[in-house]
């Protein structure tokens, strides 16, 4: 067995996830989640925040979309979920959004669907589960 890919550090993951409609993804990142959109094009972009990228392709056809919505799923893990809590009930009649609650494996977090139904949990570390003390 090789052992050459042990000594890659890791840098970043960048999930990329296909889209039906760019403009209305962008937007939704940047003015919901707070992301900056760093790189736009009808076919492919890049939004950031605080070092974090998510990737956007546009879908050739329907057929990807409805093979993808409500199948994709990311995390977005931060260091105080209060502000952006705060800051995303504005958007209540908008989008679909959770309560805040505190999970039994440590996490206080919501959910938010984004425009291409796209389940983003959005937590922050509030103790340490069982086991992991």
């Amino acid at each position: 067995m090789s052992n050459s890919g042990k000594n890659s550090k890791v840098k970043v993951i960048s999930p990329m996830l296909a889209v039906a409609d760019m403009d209305e993804t962008l937007d939704f990142y940047a003015s919901v989640l707070g992301f900056t959109v760093c790189m736009r094009s009808a076919q492919y972009s890049i939004i950031e925040k605080d070092g974090a990228t998510v990737h956007f392709m546009k879908a050739d056809d329907e057929s990807v979309m409805k093979a993808v919505r409500g199948h994709t799923e990311i995390y977005i893990e931060v260091d105080d979920i209060g502000p952006l809590w705060q800051h995303v009930q504005a958007y209540r009649g908008q989008y679909k959004i959770t309560e805040l609650s505190e999970r039994d494996y440590g996490m206080t977090e919501f959910h938010i669907n984004d425009p291409n139904d796209c389940l983003i949990f959005v937590g922050q570390e509030t103790r340490k589960p069982p086991g992991m003390e």
